[in-house]
């Protein structure tokens, strides 16, 4: 289990952070960018699980700049909130809070970012805009189709559902066409298939985007 932390960006601003370490010396680092819901369990239970994997692992609360302690379920009422969070929200100052994090774990290592849903999308942004990041992997970004024309800077692989209503799979495979060097995977599955907790969880799709992440953080964090 991880703790919560505190961590400054490079405006001044401060805020929290869900830190998960390792069992012995860390293979790297990761930055974990959370969905619209905040830095909430299944955020943190998927730090534990990189930490397991021997990674120190790091979640900015990247809602803290408009409320802080944003901690949401999945109800129809927490995606409305959780909307108006991300409406409020600032990519910029997501990239500040990101790069913050990648810091405050830097001495484990090589850092990598792992974004899902909003997160997906800034950890796109993440990969083309910044500059010390050694691998990112979007997890259904939404947002991402849009950033088209981004360039990343890092290796990056990208997951996305086929049923995704969010991404549409014909907008992922124009995406995919335009950055041949990014490993885009499509799966059998809708939006939002990692997470445990929402009707569209999908435990196949879960489990093979998972190792194909993990093999990926192998290679370019350790």
């Amino acid at each position: 289990m991880g703790t919560m932390t505190e961590i400054s960006a490079g405006d001044g601003f401060h805020l929290s952070a869900y830190r998960a370490d390792p069992e012995g010396a860390p293979r790297g680092g990761l930055v974990v960018v959370q969905e619209i819901f905040g830095v909430n369990s299944h955020i943190r239970s998927v730090c534990d699980g990189y930490a397991a994997d021997g990674y120190q692992v790091i979640a900015p609360a990247l809602f803290d700049r408009y409320e802080k302690g944003v901690d949401l379920g999945y109800t129809a009422a927490d995606i409305a909130l959780g909307r108006d969070y991300k409406a409020r929200a600032n990519a910029d100052a997501a990239l500040l809070d990101v790069e913050a994090a990648r810091a405050a774990v830097a001495a484990a290592g090589r850092v990598g970012v792992v974004g899902y849903c909003w997160g997906g999308f800034i950890t796109w942004l993440a990969a083309c805009r910044l500059k010390a990041v050694a691998c990112a992997v979007p997890y259904y970004g939404g947002g991402m189709l849009e950033a088209v024309a981004e360039q990343p800077k890092c290796p990056v692989i990208a997951h996305f559902g086929e049923r995704d209503h969010v991404l549409p799979v014909a907008g992922v495979r124009t995406f995919a066409a335009a950055h041949p060097d990014v490993g885009v995977y499509i799966y059998a599955a809708d939006h939002g298939f990692n997470c445990d907790q929402r009707a569209s969880y999908d435990a196949a799709a879960a489990t093979l985007a998972r190792q194909r992440t993990i093999d990926f953080l192998r290679r370019h964090v350790g």
